[in-house]
């Protein structure tokens, strides 16, 4: 669970560092539209952790920073609470749940937790890629960075 509390520590100050750049730039859509469904799929992912169906949850929405400044805060905080009562759960116990195309899969919560905190590394990689793209400096991200 140590890893797994990192990884989600690491998740949030990665989300609030390319937020704070994100409201320092003049942003291009490509970059709120990633963004946004960065948080999107967190929600989603944690609404089928939960055993709830997330089938009327955006994947991609229009990006606006006031919406995903709330989103950030919101999913942090129901992360946190989700991380603490599962303290005691077998992680590689499997959950059951459809994605967005309505395919039925089961996966563990460990594989589904590390999903999500890669998940958005990987898309803030592109929004790096077009903030440097747009002549904006890119946000050091990197877990190194986080835990130095």
């Amino acid at each position: 669970m140590k890893t797994i509390h990192n990884m989600f520590e690491h998740l949030s100050w990665a989300n609030q560092s390319i937020l704070e750049a994100l409201q320092n730039v003049e942003v291009g859509e490509q970059q709120l539209s990633l963004f946004s469904h960065i948080l999107n799929a967190e929600q989603v992912w944690l609404t089928r952790l939960k055993g709830k169906d997330s089938s009327q949850l955006p994947i991609w929405s229009d990006g606006d920073i006031t919406v995903c400044t709330k989103l950030i805060k919101q999913n942090e905080e129901n992360f946190k609470t989700y991380l603490a009562e599962i303290a005691k759960t077998d992680l590689d116990n499997l959950i059951t749940y459809a994605n967005s195309s309505g395919k039925e899969f089961m996966t563990s919560i460990r594989d589904i937790l590390t999903h999500v905190a890669l998940h958005g590394q990987y898309h803030r990689g592109q929004i790096n890629l077009r903030l440097r793209a747009d002549g904006n400096d890119p946000v050091n991200i990197d877990y190194i960075t986080f835990v130095r």
